[in-house]
């Protein structure tokens, strides 16, 4: 994929999680956005992988820490939903560790506990979004 491929996916999937919220407002659990989020790509044709193990490999062998990624969105952007009052930079810091393990260009932070998507979604890139032609 090339940086503007990478772009214009992310605001696909931007307005889609806009869609979903306006339909569902905010106040639900985590796994109920990314049910409906799931449905809505797959309905509009991506490639979506739910529930995406993160494997930990440490001195050369692979821990089973039972992580795992909430979206991955053509095999090139990681989604990562929260429903929670306040995002931390935690949350931020876990998806750029996702990102990074799995060398995926970009992630998407969204937290559907808003009055405003767009004010609480958060895209990041990495060295991986660097290297992608233009």
């Amino acid at each position: 994929m090339t940086k503007k491929q990478v772009t214009q996916l992310s605001f696909e999937i931007t307005g889609f999680a806009i869609k979903v919220h306006k339909a569902l407002g905010a106040g639900l659990l985590e796994s109920i956005y990314e049910k409906c989020l799931k449905h809505e790509l797959i309905k509009n044709g991506y490639n979506v992988k739910q529930q995406v193990k993160v494997p930990i490999k440490y001195d050369d062998i692979i821990i089973d820490a039972d992580l795992k990624i909430d979206l991955l969105i053509n095999d090139c952007i990681i989604v990562e939903l929260k429903a929670v009052e306040q995002i931390l930079p935690i949350h931020e810091a876990q998806l750029l560790t996702y990102m990074k393990i799995l060398k995926k260009p970009q992630g998407l932070l969204i937290n559907f506990f808003t009055d405003n998507i767009t004010k609480s979604l958060k895209p990041f890139i990495n060295e991986y979004f660097k290297i992608l032609p233009d």
